[in-house]
């Protein structure tokens, strides 16, 4: 029950990170934010929240057994949790690229494109097994990216090159081609550690990522002079001063939702679920976008929306049926819950 619990919990904050994240990095865009790095930085940048769970878990258990540490994360978790946290801040950066130069619902519909990534990654990692379901999801994905490719000329925003809007595209693409490899990485680490995969410990394994992450694009701006530029910025922001602020805070806050999501619902589930809450919710930005921000919506958008509807319930069909086919062929005297890691 307590893990059914985590999940709804974490498929929450993973929902509402992938919608929020999205259309308020691009409010910063919109009304004259410029700096790249600095909306990467601020992906990761409110991972200081996560101390406080940890506190209240590290309390909870002392509680109960005495000898229980703050901080209970071993150097080669660390280790690899950091990697994956440069991994992330790479991540961070290609989006920002993306969200700059190109509107919500057409960023939306190409990152849709990591289920498919994250689909290959997963066979090659952790062994999830393909089916005609999720390779006729992987075709349908790569053909909505195609059909908005062959409308970049009429979707660009106001000044904007088709040179820019191109980078914009290619980014969008690599950033969910990369998280793509990292959501099933993050599962394969949770396999090969030899520590007993925890909640707690999952919520300090998110400390230590975002934190490596955010440190990654700190460089960043510190080579780009952004911290110089920023009062500056937000004296010319077009909301006014004050809710420059406010738009970097809650950019900050909703990416925290978005990676503690992701990776609560990889410790209680898998990364391809993962994958499929995120893909779930990008017609929802979409649809937002058009609404709030009366972004334009053409018809191959809404070819491009159809197949990678389309996609991702052919993807969830099939994993459900898969699920049906293992409970069938399993004994009882056998049966062990998925959710538990192979070392507990």
């Amino acid at each position: 029950m307590m893990k059914r619990i985590l999940l709804l919990i974490n498929s929450i904050l993973l929902a509402t990170g992938t919608s929020g994240g999205a259309l308020v990095m691009r409010l910063y865009f919109i009304h004259g934010g410029k700096r790249i790095w600095l909306s990467s930085f601020l992906e990761t940048a409110a991972f200081p929240i996560i101390i406080l769970p940890i506190i209240i878990s590290y309390i909870h258990k002392r509680r109960r057994h005495r000898s229980s540490a703050l901080i209970s994360i071993k150097p080669p978790l660390f280790l690899a949790s950091a990697l994956i946290g440069l991994l992330t801040g790479l991540d961070d950066y290609l989006y920002a690229c993306g969200v700059a130069r190109l509107p919500v619902s057409t960023f939306s519909l190409i990152q849709a494109s990591h289920l498919a990534f994250t689909a290959v990654f997963a066979f090659l990692l952790v062994r999830h097994r393909f089916t005609p379901y999720s390779v006729n999801s992987v075709v349908l994905l790569t053909v909505a990216a195609v059909v908005l490719a062959l409308r970049s000329s009429g979707d660009r925003p106001a000044g904007e090159s088709s040179r820019q809007y191109v980078i914009g595209f290619v980014m969008i693409l690599a950033a969910a081609a990369l998280y793509g490899f990292v959501l099933p990485l993050m599962e394969l680490v949770y396999k090969k550690s030899r520590q007993r995969i925890t909640y707690s410990l999952v919520m300090e394994i998110q400390l230590v990522m975002c934190f490596f992450a955010t440190l990654f694009c700190t460089v960043g701006m510190i080579i780009n002079n952004d911290f110089k530029v920023i009062p500056r910025e937000a004296r010319d922001f077009k909301l006014g001063e004050t809710k420059y602020y406010v738009v970097l805070v809650w950019s900050a806050i909703m990416w925290q939702f978005f990676f503690l999501g992701a990776i609560g619902v990889i410790f209680c589930a898998s990364s391809l679920l993962s994958g499929i809450i995120i893909a779930a919710f990008l017609p929802v930005t979409e649809v937002l976008a058009v609404i709030v921000y009366k972004e334009s919506f053409h018809a191959e958008k809404g070819v491009a929306l159809v197949l990678s509807l389309w996609g991702f319930v052919s993807y969830f069909y099939g994993e459900i049926k898969q699920d049906r086919e293992k409970n069938k062929n399993r004994c009882p005297e056998t049966d062990l819950p998925q959710s538990l890691p192979p070392n507990a």
